[in-house]
């Protein structure tokens, strides 16, 4: 009633000053002036009513779209087997949340499986195959004990989802298209980390990280940004089918003390106003010239720098991921294990820089 009321009252008042009032009858010059300024008032109270009503929609719009992202980022553990961990997102599309980019951490009894992917596209639009690939991660990642059975459920899923958002667009046919949706795909980075340290991984097309050690090595031994570049790539989800062999890559060991920094290809795509990339490895140089650094500092580090080359928010999503090893003797505590969500966004970190 008040809704409708208010509106009615205004509507009201301005009919009842014409028909009524001596002075709007009138022709003067100070009678008009009076009644332009009557309905100057009635109009501007109505669009302040307006504005009122699609101000309260919106917020509850932006509380609805929270919610129901908050279900697909699930809180971020600050530490997963003696894992310390921090992570962050920007979105392309203001307001969101999150975007096209996504990563988990899970503590499983094969060892700390980690996920980090890029859907095509970016911002909301590509929230349906984050949602597909993450619980299909999620899932498998307890089910299958091999590194290589977790990819092939992320292709089905992948494929499952592409087929249903197809038919989706295209109801009249009735029948599951042949090509889905034509060049949509996501890349993904599979890592496990065992007990005993050692990183065995999995790459869909997606960016290799970087390891990063604490200065404690004689200048040249070895450096303290590594670019682990482990062989060829597999080729993104949804473009073509997984080849009958999955050839697992083993590196080893992560020591106590190192860094794994996960990221997509937003970080380093990022230009400035004279068209220069990103320079990551630099960034990352500096964010662990300390000696006791940690996941928090290395991402304040890379996005401060970051946002300062791309002069603001980056056109594509951005998506990081820190992971260091806090274990004692490359074992890891009982009792830790935890799951970690994607990124965030505005930039609002998931964890405390």
């Amino acid at each position: 009633m008040l809704e409708m009321g208010l509106p009615a009252v205004w509507g009201a008042a301005a009919i009842t000053y014409k028909l009524a009032c001596p002075l709007a009858q009138q022709n003067g010059l100070g009678a008009r002036i009076v009644s332009c300024a009557v309905f100057f008032a009635v109009g501007t109270g109505l669009m302040m009513h307006v504005r009122r009503g699609l101000l309260r929609e919106l917020r509850q719009i932006r509380k609805v779209a929270g919610a129901a992202q908050g279900a697909l980022l699930r809180p971020l553990p600050p530490r997963v087997d003696g894992l310390n961990i921090a992570a962050a997102q920007f979105s392309a599309d203001r307001g969101a949340t999150v975007g096209g980019d996504l990563y988990e951490v899970i503590g499983t009894e094969h060892g700390v499986r980690i996920v980090m992917g890029d859907v095509r596209g970016h911002g909301l639009a590509a929230l349906g195959t984050v949602a597909a690939v993450l619980g299909s991660f999620r899932e498998a990642v307890h089910d299958e004990a091999e590194l290589a059975g977790v990819l092939r459920r992320l292709e089905r899923a992948m494929d499952r989802h592409l087929r249903e958002r197809a038919k989706a667009e295209h109801p009249s046919s009735g029948l599951d298209p042949d090509n889905p949706v034509a060049e949509e795909f996501v890349t993904v980075l599979l890592l496990e980390i065992g007990p005993d340290g050692e990183v065995r991984a999995l790459n869909c097309g997606h960016p290799w990280p970087y390891l990063l050690r604490r200065h404690t090595e004689p200048v040249g031994v070895r450096g303290q940004v590594e670019h682990l570049a482990l062989g060829d790539p597999l080729p993104p989800l949804g473009l073509f089918p997984l080849p009958a062999e999955l050839p697992v890559v083993r590196r080893g060991p992560f020591l106590p003390g190192e860094a794994l920094f996960l990221h997509t290809d937003g970080v380093e795509d990022a230009r400035d106003s004279d068209g220069r990339f990103f320079p990551l490895t630099t960034a990352l140089a500096e964010a662990s010239r300390y000696q006791q650094f940690s996941p928090q500092s290395v991402l304040r580090t890379v996005f401060t720098q970051l946002l300062r080359h791309a002069g603001g928010f980056p056109t594509d999503d951005v998506a990081v991921l820190v992971l260091r090893n806090d274990r004692q003797h490359g074992r890891a505590p009982l009792g830790a294990r935890g799951t970690a969500r994607q990124a965030t966004m505005d930039p609002q970190p998931t964890n405390h820089l």
